[in-house]
């Protein structure tokens, strides 16, 4: 091993969303912070720059190129074969290993989960309890909505302690329509999103560039990149190009050291006191999986073969249809509204919840090239161009996925470009996600017969859009012998190594995994502080007291 200097109190794995704002919260108390990035340096005019050049701007991945010594999976225009898919389904996640991670090209929806979510096996037989519930969260949700600037609807099934730090982004023209066409059939409300309504934190509102993916042009919306911002004006430092490919530990079984890959392939060691893998749920099962000694033969915390299972994430299908009114897709946010009366209530024991989300994102470019490899010109493309981008839109579902330890990461045989070994997805969606797609249709044809739809196009049965929101794979929960971590995040099997990853999130609910995520996280982050002599957690709310489900005609019995 060469010689290094690096050490630190914490040591933080990952320089994303989740990471950064967890080391900035440490860093604030006086402790020493290094976070280790294996990407390279990330600069939001470089990104745009690269989409306004890309020729495929309906790929996400476009602005964000996988490098040799921080490879990540990109699959147009064709796939690196860096994640291995085992089966019997392809999982295709798409992630950036790079300062500041995937939040950078995400849809900024900042959903917190309802309170029936966090006890599905209790109330419904299905799934797992989380080892912590709602109100014990809530004071986390709320303060990391207020580092982000969230705002949103109150009406989706989540209750507050505290208002939203931010109004609701205006609704644009097209979900107007909506709202009042579906108006005492559906309720539709605004998205809940980390995105600012007027000046905040220094960075403006939205404009409505319809850009909100693969990056907000001005910043209006928050993102990995403004965390790391932050960590680092907190006193965090970083090594970036720090690839690290093993955790080394002492004969207690205490983490003493992260080695890592510079771009040469030189290796660097680093020792702290706490150390802290706040990777994805893809890259961190990968690393305690790489980390396996004499000691520890199937990797860190893996005694029981937990670490890299449960696999989970938001599968979609869809309709896309032609209103019988022109709405013009595009002004605005790319996801300002949703549906979610479905996403809780006894129907779980059955099938699964999901919520409905409406896009917003303009149909030109897509349309135009679709005509044009139709071969349509002249007047007739002008035509259909102009009905299609006035008329098109679509709904999706945003559907729940089950924990099952046949779903899971685990390590291939294969390497990549740094000679470590490349992740492996086993992947299948099981017939209760498919339930919930089926009764979504329904969902689907009134919302189109509301609309006076024509030319409608459903999505395949079986045939899924994956939502990136990577989670279960480090569950946590209270048997060592079903999870990888206890309810703060720490490994049962070594007292200094935490995780602060979605990973952790034992449940996947019907909401993105990002502000999940974040909660978790600077709960733990408390708890490390608390338990050191540090300020006490915060107190757990009391908003199940008043909670009201829902759907209000049904009120659960655990």
């Amino acid at each position: 091993m060469a010689d290094s200097t690096l050490s630190a109190d914490f040591v933080i794995v990952g320089a994303g969303i989740v990471g950064a704002m967890m080391g900035a919260k440490l860093a604030r108390s006086g402790a020493s912070v290094l976070m280790l990035e294996a990407g390279g340096p990330s600069d939001r005019g470089v990104f745009v720059a690269r989409f306004h050049n890309a020729s495929r701007r309906g790929d996400w991945m476009t602005p964000y190129p996988s490098i040799p010594t921080a490879p990540h999976p990109i699959y147009r225009p064709e796939d690196n074969n860096y994640f291995e898919q085992a089966g019997p389904e392809p999982y295709k996640a798409e992630y950036i290993r790079q300062v500041g991670g995937t939040s950078w090209h995400w849809a900024a929806q900042a959903w917190r989960n309802v309170p029936n979510d966090f006890r599905i096996r209790s109330l419904y037989g299905v799934g797992k309890d989380w080892p912590l519930d709602y109100d014990d969260l809530e004071p986390y949700y709320q303060e990391v909505e207020e580092i982000m600037g969230v705002g949103g609807s109150t009406e989706t099934g989540s209750p507050r302690s505290k208002p939203f730090p931010m109004g609701e982004v205006a609704v644009p023209y097209a979900m107007q329509r909506l709202t009042d066409r579906l108006k005492g059939t559906f309720d539709v409300v605004s998205n809940t999103v980390a995105r600012n309504s007027r000046s905040f934190d220094g960075r403006p509102p939205c404009c409505g560039a319809n850009n909100c993916q693969p990056v907000c042009p001005i910043d209006a919306q928050y993102h990995g990149g403004i965390a790391v911002k932050q960590a680092l004006a907190a006193g965090v430092k970083m090594q970036i190009h720090a690839n690290v490919f093993q955790l080394e530990h002492d004969d207690k079984g205490r983490i003493v050291a992260a080695n890592y890959y510079d771009v040469d392939k030189k290796v660097h060691r680093v020792t702290g006191k706490t150390f802290i893998l706040a990777s994805n749920g893809i890259e961190s099962p990968r690393l305690l999986l790489l980390s396996k000694s004499d000691k520890f033969k199937n990797g860190l915390t893996n005694e029981h073969d937990q670490v890299g299972r449960n696999l989970m994430d938001h599968p979609s299908t869809s309709l896309t249809f032609d209103a019988d009114e022109d709405v013009w897709l595009g002004r605005g946010p790319q996801s300002p509204s949703s549906i979610n009366a479905m996403r809780d209530g006894s129907f779980r024991s059955e099938h699964a919840p999901y919520r409905l989300d409406f896009t917003n994102i303009s149909r030109v470019d897509g349309a135009t090239s679709s005509l044009l490899k139709q071969g349509v010109y002249g007047k007739e493309f002008e035509e259909k161009l102009r009905h299609i981008s006035a008329r098109e839109m679509s709904v999706k579902n945003v559907l729940e996925v089950l924990p099952n330890p046949e779903n899971r990461i685990a390590l291939s045989d294969d390497k990549d470009s740094m000679g470590i070994p490349k992740p492996r997805a086993h992947y299948q969606i099981d017939e209760y996600t498919f339930k919930g797609h089926q009764r979504s249709q329904k969902d689907f044809a009134k919302i189109a017969d509301l609309m006076g739809a024509t030319n409608l196009r459903y999505t395949k049965d079986h045939v899924y859009a994956n939502n990136q929101h990577i989670c279960g794979t480090l569950s946590m929960g209270k048997d060592p012998k079903e999870c990888v971590v206890d309810q703060f995040g720490r490994a049962w099997d070594h007292e200094n190594l935490y995780m602060a990853s979605t990973g952790l999130l034992p449940t996947s609910s019907t909401c993105n995994s990002t502000v999940n995520a974040l909660a978790v996280a600077m709960r733990t982050a408390a708890h490390i502080l608390a338990e050191s002599g540090g300020p006490a957690m915060l107190p757990r709310s009391n908003t199940q007291a008043t909670w009201k489900p829902l759907v209000p005609a049904w009120q659960p019995q655990a």
